[in-house]
């Protein structure tokens, strides 16, 4: 049977990536998708996400929307990464698909309560709408089968600041309470993707080669692309949303992971910084995080997703 998901996002483009993987693998289905604002406003992730939803052929997912902003700080987007629209301008069809009524947290908490232990949670954007719904049950993480998070770095090094990814940045206080809250949680951070779903030329025309959806994670990943050489240093864009889907899809994939104890910053100057306290007595681990993967399994599962 196909694992189940309840996917949270604010799409943009690695997202879109995601998203289109979860819903064209055969061993998974996605139950619904809830948007929150984070990469681009809260509206624009709406319109990516049932965009790529439609592109993929699942536009029967529901889709809800849900917090327009960090729990007590104002938005600060990754524009400057993604592009204004999240998609690199990339022109695409207007969707089709409505909006479910009602906030992305009360459906969230219904899924919850109505079908326990019968979904994998997936966040691939802040933590707002997440840490919400655990404000108003704090077992609320209990419910799902998993909960696997995109999330923070387990080396230190940052992407959005030197110490910092940008989803522990962009809600720091929502990440620490769904880091603190009870429930099994996976962290896959930015370091992952970083060592294991780098897209090179190379790799970026066998994906364009492979058809139209191909074409698209492509195109959609062209601003990225500059931002990571120019910024970061990588030699193409990474894809950290589609790395941690796919590790959620297929958890064989990791090498590595440690059992710790997690915390993230929230004073201004190490804001988001995501770290382990080592210190004994031992802390309680509240979180498995991933530190290394077999990145062809990645690839393989890429390349199939959108592959026509």
């Amino acid at each position: 049977m196909p694992q189940s998901l309840v996917i949270d996002t604010d799409t943009a483009s690695d997202d879109a990536v995601a998203l289109l993987m979860a819903a064209r693998d055969p061993r998974s289905q996605i139950r619904a998708v809830t948007i929150v604002a984070g990469n681009v406003p809260l509206a624009q992730g709406v319109r990516n996400a049932k965009v790529t939803l439609e592109l993929a052929g699942a536009a029967d997912v529901p889709v809800w929307a849900g917090c327009p902003a960090p729990l007590i700080r104002e938005l600060g987007t990754a524009q400057n990464v993604h592009g204004s629209d999240g998609m690199s301008g990339t022109p695409l069809p207007e969707p089709r698909m409505a909006t479910q009524d009602g906030h992305a947290v009360l459906a969230l908490l219904d899924l919850a309560r109505d079908e326990p232990g019968r979904h994998t949670l997936v966040t691939l954007g802040p933590l707002t709408n997440i840490a919400a719904a655990i404000t108003i049950d704090p077992e609320f993480l209990t419910r799902f089968a998993h909960t696997y998070l995109m999330l923070g770095t387990s080396d230190g090094n940052g992407n959005v600041t030197a110490i910092a990814e940008y989803n522990a940045w962009a809600d720091p206080e929502a990440a620490q309470i769904v880091l603190q809250a009870p429930g099994e949680k996976t962290m896959v951070g930015w370091d992952i993707s970083r060592k294991y779903a780098v897209i090179d030329p190379d790799e970026d025309r066998r994906l364009r080669d492979l058809g139209r959806l191909g074409q698209f994670a492509a195109d959609i990943n062209r601003d990225v692309h500059v931002f990571a050489v120019e910024e970061t240093g990588l030699a193409g864009y990474d894809l950290p949303d589609p790395i941690a889907m796919a590790i959620a899809i297929d958890p064989g994939m990791i090498v590595h992971a440690e059992d710790l104890h997690l915390q993230v910053a929230t004073d201004q100057t190490t804001r988001g910084h995501t770290y382990a306290d080592r210190r004994t007595p031992p802390r309680p681990v509240n979180t498995r995080v991933v530190t290394s993967v077999d990145g062809q399994i990645f690839l393989d599962a890429l390349r199939a997703a959108v592959t026509l």
